[in-house]
């Protein structure tokens, strides 16, 4: 069973219907014991970083969280839901994390040649997957999540925020909007996106499909 977390925050249902149309057997919950008793989670999430951050301590969803991830389960970030994995966000002025990503979540700073885009990046734009060259160079596979999604695939975004982690080993896509951004990152059982996989059509649904299937015991 998938557990799709439910904070008050998020398009819960679209993400749901997108893992069980790829097959997955997917809850959506409130419950700790909902997350803690999941063979994987899901983390979606819109909306401002503060906010979110007092929901989940509120619904006393924060330890069952990290419990979750420190367990080993297979977790899948999601938009708002990747940004809190890190330690803080600028936005609406400092607000905690949960911590478990070392990083901060800051505001689109444009180039100023760049000034006639528009905040948020709202719609498509394309991924750059950060092991092409190695795949290319050593005939690597790319990371299993990525499995059958090409690099420069177009992905859906709404956002006005973006992830700086410290470890830039973590980063696994970029993506150019007045300047490139973390669009994605992987560490150990974690993956999360700051593009909406269950928007992004068929590829978008190539990346839940893979969540689903490739990290079966």
């Amino acid at each position: 069973m998938i557990a799709v977390i439910d904070y008050g925050m998020g398009n819960l249902r679209s993400v749901q219907k997108a893992l069980e149309a790829v097959g997955g057997r997917a809850k959506v919950t409130s419950s700790p014991s909902g997350i803690l008793g999941a063979d994987k989670v899901v983390f979606p999430g819109v909306g401002a970083f503060r906010q979110a951050m007092d929901e989940l301590r509120r619904r006393r969803l924060a330890g069952p969280i990290t419990d979750a991830i420190a367990s080993g389960k297979p977790f899948l970030g999601l938009c708002l839901g990747m940004q809190l994995l890190f330690d803080e966000s600028e936005e609406g002025g400092a607000s905690k994390g949960l911590g478990i990503l070392r990083g901060a979540v800051r505001q689109f700073r444009l180039r100023r040649a760049a000034r006639r885009l528009k905040v948020p990046h709202m719609g498509w734009n394309t991924i750059q997957i950060k092991n092409q060259i190695s795949k290319r160079e050593n005939k690597k596979e790319s990371p299993s999540i990525l499995r059958g999604v090409p690099d420069g695939s177009f992905m859906y975004f709404v956002h006005s925020y973006v992830v700086e982690p410290e470890d830039r080993s973590c980063v696994l896509t970029t993506t150019r909007y007045g300047g490139r951004f973390v669009s994605g990152v992987q560490r150990e059982n974690i993956c999360a996106f700051q593009f909406h996989p269950e928007k992004s059509q068929r590829l978008g649904l190539r990346i839940l499909s893979n969540f689903v299937n490739l990290y079966n015991k």
